[in-house]
């Protein structure tokens, strides 16, 4: 009998290889995480919880690769909402116990806090440039910081209920607010006044997204319906899109025609805007809510959080290679959402069905015969 061959360090070496995934795997926290954010720049994310704690990790997609980089407890209460700043130095974070607090990313230190920013538990936060950011409270205050002056300067109270998500438009003017009284808020930045309230819908609104290169303004509702503004129309919407979903609790843009929405029924679906079509399923935190969804910086992944106490990556590359075709053949639904990627339930047999690639060289604005109709 032959002896028994030694493995050579090479095989050895290829034996222990650490595995690489399609995706980085779940990170799992101590409490549910409120509010996820991704570094504009690095492969790192941050995530505040319900019993205020904020949480740094670098994320990879070697098995094992993420790594806690840091945490910080300073918030009494739950944190609310995080974002980096533009240039990743700064990640700034906003409290149920009504306070901000300005963090160094590098460690985590504490640079800056505004203990009392508001009368009322901050719910939302955006960052607009380097020194201005912009804070959303529960009983419907907006706030404008100078961070220069270290005070805020603009202050204006015109919804009736607590301010859900804050965008603002390219040129860095116009502020978008969405609340719980159903309204979108419009605020002149530059000229620090209110400009106008868009006529009530059906529910609370909760998200606010600018789409179609700034030309129209989606924004998510507790119905689970999409409402379309146009941008010289904020009063009246000109478009409504209803998911079969429990509600639109989050909304994140992918591409200037996609958004992918998350749900009280911890479903993630990629929805197109006009024409009007739910894509299918990215992914799903499993009978669980989701919180928030975040595109990385490099738009590969998109992360999400929910009550299970879990931050997901999912694979959205493919996303920006799809389109959806204006006409399409009546055909009998089966009434599962179709499988975008590789860890969502249900087969993904039938996922191009009503999609194409996109050919080589069409421009995205030919992508689409029409934006005028809707299912």
């Amino acid at each position: 009998m032959a002896a028994p061959r030694e493995a050579s360090s090479d095989e050895e070496e290829v034996e222990h290889e650490p595995r690489l995934r399609n995706t980085p795997e779940d990170i799992s926290l101590e409490a549910a995480a409120n509010t996820i954010a991704f570094h504009p720049c690095q492969d790192i994310i941050a995530a505040g919880d319900v019993d205020g704690d904020v949480y740094v990790y670098s994320y990879s997609c070697v098995e094992g690769g993420n790594k806690e980089l840091w945490s910080s407890g300073h918030h009494l209460k739950s944190c609310r909402e995080v974002s980096f700043s533009h240039d990743g130095h700064k990640l700034y974070t906003v409290s149920k116990d009504k306070s901000i607090h300005i963090l160094n990313v590098e460690e985590g230190r504490l640079v800056t806090r505004f203990s009392k920013a508001h009368s009322s538990a901050l719910n939302s936060l955006l960052v607009i440039d380097e020194h201005l950011f912009a804070t959303g409270d529960d009983s419907g205050e907006l706030k404008v910081w100078d961070l220069r002056k270290g005070t805020s300067i603009m202050e204006a109270k015109q919804h009736e209920e607590y301010i859900s998500d804050i965008a603002v438009d390219g040129n860095k003017k116009l502020l978008l607010t969405t609340s719980g009284d159903g309204t979108m808020g419009v605020f002149n930045i530059k000229r620090r006044r209110f400009e106008l309230l868009s006529e009530p819908q059906n529910g609370e609104l909760t998200a606010v997204s600018l789409m179609k290169r700034g030309k129209k303004v989606a924004c998510g509702s507790s119905e689970g319906t999409i409402y379309l503004f146009n941008w010289d129309g904020f009063g009246a919407t000109s478009d409504r899109f209803a998911l079969k979903a429990e509600s639109i609790d989050c909304m994140v843009p992918i591409t200037e025609n996609i958004v992918c929405t998350g749900s009280t029924d911890g479903v993630i679906r990629a929805v197109y805007i006009l024409p009007n079509r739910v894509i299918g399923s990215i992914g799903q935190h499993v009978g669980e809510p989701i919180e928030q969804l975040a595109q990385c910086h490099n738009g590969l992944f998109l992360g999400s959080c929910g009550h299970d106490q879990k931050v997901k990556f999912w694979n959205i590359s493919s996303l920006r290679s799809v389109i959806v075709d204006d006409y399409r053949k009546k055909k009998k639904k089966s009434g599962q959402l179709k499988a975008l990627s590789s860890k969502a339930f249900g087969s993904g047999d039938d996922f191009f069905a009503d999609l194409r690639e996109e050919p080589a060289g069409l421009k995205e604005e030919d992508s689409v015969a029409t934006e005028s109709d809707s299912d």
